[in-house]
């Protein structure tokens, strides 16, 4: 069962009017609650910043030492197996060697464990692991690399139906990148093609609602949509014209206004209409503006702009918690939160644990070549 997001508790609302206060009508309801809905989104944003601050922190004082500890014996390991092919290459040559050397199937068990070993150290980024793969690899990294992203093309090609111009000799990241692409670009336009059905039959069904609905013909009904698009531009021109810095012959408020104005062209793009109503109220321009005393007609076109917000907001909630998810390991399926966060840095440390373990007990056996032989066999 996937954990809930941490959540705050947001204040109850009220269950009775002050004395005298008329009752809310259902637009003002409405509008109220995607409100307090908003509230607890960002409260639960603010959350998950402080979770992952502190996440980070722990990872940094118990899994960071350990992983830096398990490189440094895996390049060892590298290094260790690396010298002692090279022995066993010299004892293979010395007629009159006293030890044994590896035998070919020792010798090539020997070179699979080192280039595993070095490739993924390579490809995280340590470069002096790259050499010593290559010395002992029958293919290079280069043509490792290369190979993988003929196979990842050709797998898009056939999932696509059609060929990926432009890719000859790319990366496997680009491969992924451009593979990727293609599929939500088809994706997008089979859902776009949908929406324009439906769009399409909803609006038929409009206009046969409208051509027998009681009342004047030929007007269209209120449309929320537009009504929240057109309070939008109403808001920020009156912003825009109040706070434009050119118009502020006083310097200090020049400065001020040209903050307040960035700020209004960041919520304007974001469509973030209460961020401008705390701008409006900020600039002491409230009482003045299109938001004031509100209509239920405007109060439908603010509720519509609200729910939008909400939804981007939860969108961006669940991005933050699938990338905090990612960045610590959780499995698949589980939520970021403090509980889960917990167990996954006390699982890296058991798991660091036991790979440093066993790191160091395959070093101890290659300083032997009968102890190494016995390794190579079964490394548990």
């Amino acid at each position: 069962m996937t954990a809930r997001p941490p959540t705050s508790t947001p204040a109850p609302l009220p269950t009775a009017l002050p004395p005298g206060e008329p009752p809310l009508s259902p637009a003002a309801r409405a509008h109220r609650l995607q409100r307090q809905r908003l509230d607890t989104l960002r409260a639960q944003l603010a959350e998950l910043d402080a979770l992952e601050q502190s996440a980070r922190q722990e990872h940094m004082a118990w899994v960071a030492p350990l992983q830096a500890r398990q490189v440094q014996l895996q390049k060892a390991l590298v290094q260790a197996l690396g010298a002692a092919l090279d022995a066993a290459l010299d004892a293979a040559l010395d007629a009159d060697a006293l030890q044994r050397p590896l035998s070919p199937a020792q010798r090539a068990t020997a070179r699979e464990r080192l280039c595993a070993l070095a490739q993924a150290l390579a490809e995280d980024g340590h470069a002096d692991m790259a050499a010593l793969h290559d010395r002992h690899s029958p293919q290079t990294l280069a043509q490792k690399r290369q190979a993988r992203a003929e196979a990842l093309r050709a797998q898009f090609e056939a999932a696509l139906g059609a060929p990926i111009e432009g890719l000859d000799g790319a990366s496997p990241e680009a491969v992924l990148r451009a593979g990727w692409q293609r599929l939500q670009a088809a994706d997008e336009a089979r859902r776009q093609a949908r929406q324009d059905k439906r769009e399409k039959r909803e609006q038929r069904q409009q206009r046969r609602k409208t051509a027998t609905a009681p009342g004047a013909p030929g007007l269209p009904p209120p449309d929320p949509a537009a009504d929240a698009d057109r309070l939008l531009r109403q808001v920020f021109r009156q912003l825009a014209s109040a706070l434009h810095p050119d118009r502020e012959s006083d310097p200090a408020r020049r400065t001020h206004k040209t903050a307040l104005m960035a700020e209004a062209n960041t919520a304007h793009a974001r469509r973030d209409l209460m961020a401008l109503m705390d701008l409006q109220q900020r600039a002491a321009l409230a009482d003045s503006g299109p938001a004031a005393a509100p209509s239920d007609e405007r109060l439908a076109a603010l509720t519509l702009l609200l729910k939008q917000q909400v939804a981007a907001v939860e969108r961006e909630r669940a991005a933050r918690q699938a990338a905090l998810g990612q960045l610590f390991e959780l499995p698949a399926g589980v939520s970021a939160n403090a509980n889960t966060l917990r167990q996954a840095r006390l699982d890296a440390v058991q798991r660091l644990d036991a790979a440093i373990a066993a790191l160091e007990h395959a070093l101890e056996q290659t300083g032997d070549a009968a102890r190494l032989k016995r390794w190579l066999k079964d490394p548990g």
